[in-house]
């Protein structure tokens, strides 16, 4: 399983910061039943126990940062104890599956439709995942215009279901007809976005100062959606790949796994009290 793996998501490809790969279980033990995640939390481990899988693989890594112990008294220590108890194996596919393609943003762009992609940040000439259109985000052409209100309302539609919800900066009635796509944390490419010229990127975890500097720049609208919600549909993807091996039963988790779980609309102008 591991092989097939880094086939198609090679570690060579992930930035150097990231940490993929296995991280808990035996290289050649058997796998019959994998559980696809976002996130490694209780709540999914939890999933993966009940389900009795051989291995999860998931998007984001348990051990990004350093931890000098994983003794059950601490958060992640807990989780690998129970993993290892259990013998479920744990692999992980980060930034190495953002930049293959397929790959994370062409699971989000196939959610909108998009056609004649390309990478909205390719890698630089020369380095391992340079090439056969790999690269972080996707940017392709809509179905057909819509204004930037209704791209937002069709986001929330097409896009699972978080709290969050999907929000858009610039002006409801611009047309937009090409997108750019980036699933997870995408504020670090929105001057890719604008050399583009793309009339809307879609991304997670945008913050104030640059969402605000990038649209008085001209830049194109935005539309800011849950982190996981832009990733999820990638395990889709990942569990077809991982069915095709023989004998390998895939499961999917669809645990909302976004750490915001209360959204509060203001209410409707007619609706508010009106000032003294």
């Amino acid at each position: 399983m591991v092989a097939e793996l880094e086939r198609h998501y090679p570690p060579v490809w992930a930035e150097d910061w990231d940490r993929v790969g296995l991280v808990l279980g035996e290289p050649c033990a058997p796998v019959r039943r994998v559980l696809c995640v976002v996130d490694v939390v209780p709540e999914t481990v939890a999933e993966a126990l009940a389900a009795g899988v051989d291995m999860i693989v998931a998007h984001h890594p348990l051990l990004l940062r350093g931890v000098s112990s994983v003794a059950p008294t601490t958060y992640k220590g807990r989780i690998v104890h129970q993993l290892i108890k259990a013998d479920v194996a744990l692999y992980v596919a980060h930034t190495n599956a953002d930049v293959a393609a397929p790959g994370v943003s062409d699971a989000l762009a196939a959610r909108f439709g998009l056609t004649g992609l390309r990478p909205l940040h390719p890698p630089a000439p020369g380095s391992p995942e340079h090439g056969a259109g790999r690269g972080i985000g996707r940017i392709g052409e809509l179905p057909e215009p819509m204004t930037l209100a209704e791209l937002a309302r069709h986001a929330a539609a097409v896009l699972p279901v978080t709290a969050w919800g999907v929000r858009a900066a610039g002006d409801p009635e611009r047309t937009v007809r090409t997108l750019a796509v980036s699933g997870g944390s995408g504020d670090a490419f929105l001057a890719d976005a604008t050399a583009a010229g793309v009339d809307a990127y879609l991304t997670a975890d945008l913050r104030h100062h640059p969402a605000g500097e990038h649209l008085a720049a001209d830049g194109p609208a935005l539309l800011d959606a849950a982190h996981w919600a832009t990733e999820r549909p990638w395990l889709d993807d990942l569990a077809a790949l991982l069915r095709a091996t023989p004998g390998v039963e895939t499961l999917v988790s669809d645990l909302d796994t976004d750490p915001w779980t209360v959204h509060a609309a203001p209410p409707a102008v007619d609706d508010k009290e009106p000032r003294p």
